[in-house]
């Protein structure tokens, strides 16, 4: 598949770890340092995404067994489409691969794509769908509620809602370092599990609900800042630190038991269904 490609931007200067993230310009709109972000990092993400395509075949699991009807199957910010082999695995075929990045929708094929940017809500092939699944996406969105209700208005009467994402509570040891050496935490916030629920079963028959805490360790804070932005995960939106508050930072960090340092976080799976149409001759 054939996608228009933007006029590229120039890249920013490397950073080393001791000083990633560092801001050395004004900072672009949120959906644009995304995307750059991603851009860059396509190929490192695709292979570095663990946790990521873990989520993915946790969700696939969840909806082997639910049937669908008629309908667009789509994977929402489905990046390098990890979730949609995920799904055809467990013998749930023909998703469209969704997302604003061209570098990682080439690794998806030969798959169908759409380039579409989902601040703008969903693309128009997704009327009715009866799949909607996002891994991982969600999160990247203003107003992450918002969307996740618009998303659940859009499914067709019986179908799926399959969700998975960071959520609030996860970076602990981020936030506590961060207050414990006084420089601001430039952790992305992440939007609360329990509102994303209740929005999620205003539309939805909730089938499954889980919340699972993931610890990963690494030798060093700016280790693990520089595997963020490897993978192109660093565009939070906070300005960033200098190299004395990252430095203060790294001081504050607790020592995980092992070594090194841990960072965990808290994630939110979800699988959902909307009411089926009442049969013929049925009231609602």
């Amino acid at each position: 598949m054939i996608r228009p490609r933007p006029a590229a931007a120039a890249a920013a200067p490397p950073a080393g770890p001791a000083t990633a993230g560092v801001q050395r310009q004004a900072p672009l709109p949120s959906g644009a340092r995304v995307r750059l972000a991603f851009e860059a990092a396509a190929q490192r993400y695709h292979r570095g995404a663990l946790l990521q395509r873990a989520m993915a075949w946790r969700l696939a699991l969840l909806q082997r067994d639910v049937p669908l009807p008629a309908g667009p199957r789509l994977d929402l910010g489905g990046g390098s489409g990890s979730l949609a082999q995920a799904l055809d695995a467990w013998g749930i075929p023909g998703l469209t691969v969704v997302d604003q990045v061209d570098e990682l929708l080439d690794l998806a094929a030969p798959r169908p794509t759409r380039r579409w940017d989902l601040r703008r809500g969903l693309p128009p092939l997704a009327r009715a769908p009866a799949l909607v699944a996002s891994n991982f996406a969600l999160q990247w969105l203003p107003r992450p509620e918002h969307h996740l209700r618009h998303w659940c208005d859009a499914l067709a009467p019986g179908g799926s809602l399959l969700l998975a994402l960071p959520v609030a509570g996860s970076f602990p040891q981020w936030h506590q370092a961060a207050a414990a050496a006084g420089v601001p935490c430039t952790a992305m916030a992440f939007p609360a599990a329990e509102r994303l629920v209740k929005t999620a079963g205003q539309v939805l028959l909730l089938r499954r609900l889980e919340r699972r805490r993931f610890t990963r360790h690494w030798s060093s804070p700016l280790a693990f800042l520089q595997a963020l932005r490897d993978l192109g995960l660093a565009a939070s939106g906070h300005p960033a630190l200098g190299p004395g508050q990252l430095r203060a930072l790294q001081r504050h960090w607790p020592a995980a038991a092992r070594g090194g340092v841990a960072i965990s976080w808290q994630v939110l799976l979800l699988q959902g269904r909307r009411r089926p149409a009442p049969a013929s001759g049925q009231g609602p």
